[in-house]
């Protein structure tokens, strides 16, 4: 029989779990904001009657949250800058894939060309807003980041999305290699008094699976359709995750450019640390010498004291 002595550090390491567990899914949420407060605009717009056309308040929107983001200091001017390079990369999809019929917006307005209203960019701007903000919230660090072979597999994957339509689609082909480009790459981020670690392959998959979700909610919000969501609305075809989980190193490579500028994007040393003298010179308390895989590493701090 088991005694209630032995319990309780198994008691103890499932409640820690849990407290983690919501740890992680608050900072989470917080990175969230300005997707979180996209999706507002786009509801409000769809039930509440706008003095102008849905689509140009919606890039007003945009527009002033971008600035007060910045203006509140939730992102800085690099940050602003990559987020606007997305949008640029996204707004060049959005041309292209609505003149071929992929999928259309409907309803008119003052800043809508070739179709595409140009807020449109902003939901692609939201995935390298997200990045940045988990970022500094999680302490993100990477270690094996091979930047010029993922930078070049990222832009094939783009121009796949373009090129399939007269050769041979190689999206399958490109994930492939990126795969192997990434099979020794992670990613560590810091959860309370705790230090994790995945692959970054990994990530990529799981963030393209919650920006399907997310795709599903902007197509009931008639944000933009579909051709088979045009008279009623239907779920989102499940392959457009893997697209979205390709496209995701896009915005990641976009964003680690900034984040080597400003020292923040390798780790060194043992394993699951970062490259700052207040990461790296920690050591576990002894009530915590029990948890394998994970070092304390300071939550939020700055990790870069005197860079700007």
């Amino acid at each position: 029989m088991t005694s209630w002595r032995k319990l309780v550090p198994d008691r103890s390491r499932f409640v820690f779990g849990c407290l983690q567990f919501l740890r992680f899914g608050l900072l989470e949420l917080v990175s969230c904001l300005f997707p979180a407060f996209l999706f507002a605009g786009l509801a409000i717009s769809k039930y509440v009657e706008l003095p102008i056309a849905r689509y140009d308040a919606l890039l007003v929107y945009c527009l002033g949250l971008t600035l007060l983001f910045w203006v509140v200091r939730l992102e800085t001017w690099r940050e602003v800058a990559v987020i606007f390079g997305f949008h640029l990369v996204g707004l060049g999809l959005e041309l292209f894939k609505v003149r071929i019929g992929s999928w259309q917006y409907p309803g008119d307005a003052v800043t809508k060309f070739a179709g595409v209203p140009l807020f449109a960019g902003f939901m692609y701007a939201a995935v390298g807003s997200y990045i940045c903000q988990a970022w500094r919230r999680f302490d993100l660090r990477v270690s094996g980041y091979r930047p010029i072979a993922t930078t070049v597999l990222a832009v094939l994957i783009y121009a796949n999305f373009f090129t399939h339509r007269w050769i041979p689609d190689l999206r399958i082909p490109i994930a492939i290699v990126l795969l192997w480009v990434l099979r020794k790459t992670w990613v560590f981020y810091t959860v309370g008094v705790r230090r994790y670690g995945m692959p970054l392959a990994v990530s990529f998959g799981l963030i393209g699976f919650f920006l399907w979700i997310a795709e599903n909610f902007g197509t009931f919000l008639d944000a933009w359709n579909y051709p088979d969501q045009v008279s009623v609305w239907r779920l989102v075809h499940p392959a457009k995750f893997g697209a979205w989980a390709l496209l995701v190193s896009m915005s990641f490579v976009l964003v680690a450019s900034v984040k080597a500028l400003e020292g923040r994007l390798y780790h060194r040393g043992a394993a699951a640390t970062v490259a700052t003298p207040h990461a790296t010179d920690v050591t576990a308390p002894p009530e915590c010498s029990e948890y394998e895989g994970a070092e304390i590493s300071p939550q939020h701090q700055d990790a870069n004291p005197g860079r700007s």
